[in-house]
């Protein structure tokens, strides 16, 4: 065991395990009891309050919607206009601390220990990091991000004295009437909102959790990534607020996912089968996707969240082969070079927080987008800690951030490509016109087996939809049981069910407004929670034998 000085961050000894030493065991506070037939095993107070506060929530937007719309409409906007620089400056943080540590000497350290070896091959762990991290969101803004920045810079409002055309919607003011610079732009504004900026908040809370559990021997809970700064006082109410906080935050920015799910698999059938839109559709698609996800709940870890996640990378590759080959081929792979590129060029100028133009596109576009990936980082963070034992710093924090960032300029570059080229090149403006669940549809419209190609995309929302609510449930029901990983199966249903329910409730008491409004006004406190954490992993790397 390691002693007092070690864990106020003094390097340990060489070859001297860095047990943190502590009195607290894994699930002490927790409340174990049956309940008939079922078990409970749940962290007193930890569970109760966030329970409590979100049925308090779901039944103040049930029973006055109207009100309840109105405070979702100010919510938005009032957060992001006054806070959008201290996302701005967080986010930037978040991805200069993982590039000091991939060249650091502390990438060497193995999570888990030296004789650790992963527990998963590259092909499940990439999988399941996809399925938690990104799916849904691929697939809702594959097509209308890209085509929305384009449009916006490309079609922008005119400026006096030849200042050229300016708009606040296009990404930095962009100049209207430069179509190919427009292209460059649009696709470059939409690879800095999924490249770098969101794996690096996945990767913070994801090797902070993995550290403190595997090297530390603390629980699976956020808490323990702040043993380094509060020490025992983690065990009391400072811990109790970090993971209620983020039982809040993983269950707002799921619902904010689901709801983005339901709307684009309503839209789908709608093009398809003529299924009506509306609430009442996107209500049912939620509870019929809630009970499958039920069903991959009670199966488990590696019985239900693996094997879906390999069945839909699979699925999702093949749809981007098929769109690469029947799309314009040649156009799609030149232009991952130059988005690509053109990323790398505009990144100075699209973090920048200082001075900005285009309020509309920072503060409604990214301001919004860095908040909802800090709601999630503390699901897809602690799914990502769960299945990634055994690799050391430097792979983990470059698989976690740079092979996911590609893969995601691919996927814009296929399909944001091709939906553009059919503008630009075929005089096609369906995916452009249509509203942003139904561009994806429009856009395969267009291409040979539309059909099918169309009923794979709503698969494929569906499945992506199924592994976010089976594995958040995983990762709220690991918090809310103190840490435990193996606790009842009826509390992750309980979860399960709950996620369902707040997405439902947000939907009627306010659309995707209300939705993204609970994920900025979650996301904020949150920031500070990962700034903390980021001086937590440095002073925890310390004690480590490299």
């Amino acid at each position: 065991m390691a002693d007092e000085s070690t864990n106020q961050g003094i390097p340990a000894p060489e070859g001297e395990a860095d047990i943190i030493d502590t009195d607290y065991e894994i699930g002490q506070d927790n409340i174990e009891t049956q309940i008939g037939p079922i078990g409970v095993d749940i962290h007193n107070p930890v569970f109760p309050v966030s329970g409590f506060v979100i049925v308090a929530f779901v039944f103040y937007a049930l029973a006055l919607p109207e009100q309840a719309g109105t405070f979702f409409n100010w919510l938005r906007p009032a957060v992001t206009s006054s806070f959008d620089w201290f996302f701005f400056g967080a986010a930037d943080l978040f991805v200069l601390f993982c590039l000091f540590l991939i060249v650091s000497p502390w990438g060497k350290v193995r999570l888990g220990g030296n004789e650790a070896t992963p527990d998963y091959s590259y092909i499940g762990w990439f999988a399941m990091l996809f399925a938690a991290g990104m799916g849904i969101g691929l697939m809702f803004y594959g097509v209308s991000e890209p085509m929305s920045h384009f449009s916006s810079s490309f079609g922008g409002t005119a400026v006096p004295e030849g200042g050229g055309a300016r708009t606040d919607w296009a990404p930095l003011g962009a100049a209207a009437g430069d179509q190919a610079e427009a292209v460059r732009l649009g696709m470059a504004a939409t690879i800095f909102h999924w490249g770098l900026h969101p794996w690096a908040i996945y990767a913070i809370v994801a090797l902070a959790l993995a550290l403190f559990t595997y090297n530390k021997g603390l629980p699976l809970t956020i808490r323990s990534a702040f043993y380094p700064i509060f020490g025992e006082r983690v065990w009391g109410w400072v811990g109790h607020i970090i993971d209620i906080l983020a039982v809040y935050a993983t269950l707002f920015g799921l619902a904010t996912s689901l709801g983005f799910g339901a709307t684009q698999a309503n839209a789908g059938l709608y093009e398809l089968f003529g299924v009506p839109t509306g609430a009442t559709t996107e209500v049912i698609l939620i509870s019929v996707i809630t009970v499958i996800a039920l069903i991959s709940v009670m199966r488990g870890l590696d019985g239900g969240v693996k094997v879906l996640s390999e069945i839909n990378m699979a699925l999702a590759f093949l749809l981007l082969i098929f769109v690469l080959i029947a799309g314009p081929t040649a156009v799609i792979l030149t232009g991952f070079a130059s988005s690509l590129m053109a990323y790398i060029e505009y990144l100075p100028a699209l973090s920048n927080p200082i001075g900005r133009e285009d309020v509309n596109f920072s503060q409604g576009w990214t301001a919004f987008y860095w908040a909802w990936w800090i709601s999630w980082s503390p699901f897809v963070g602690m799914f990502i800690a769960r299945v990634s034992r055994g690799r050391t710093v430097r792979e983990f924090v470059i698989c976690v951030l740079l092979i996911p960032s590609l893969v995601c300029v691919l996927w814009m570059s296929v399909f944001g490509g091709t939906a553009i080229h059919q503008v630009l090149s075929d005089g096609f403006t369906g995916a452009q016109d249509a509203a942003l669940e139904l561009k994806l549809f429009k856009m395969l419209g267009e291409l040979p087996l539309a059909g099918i190609t169309s009923f794979v995309g709503i698969v494929l929302v569906v499945v992506f939809f199924v592994t976010s609510s089976d594995s958040g449930s995983l990762v709220i029901d690991t918090i809310t049981a103190g840490g435990k990983v193996d606790a009842p199966v009826p509390q992750r249903v309980f979860w399960c069910i709950f996620e369902g329910a707040v997405a439902i409730v947000l939907l009627l008491g306010g659309g995707l407004g209300a939705l993204q409004a609970m994920v900025i006004s979650t996301g904020l406190p949150f920031t500070v929670v990962l700034l903390l954490m980021c001086w937590a992993i440095f002073r925890g790397l310390l004690t480590e034998a490299r």
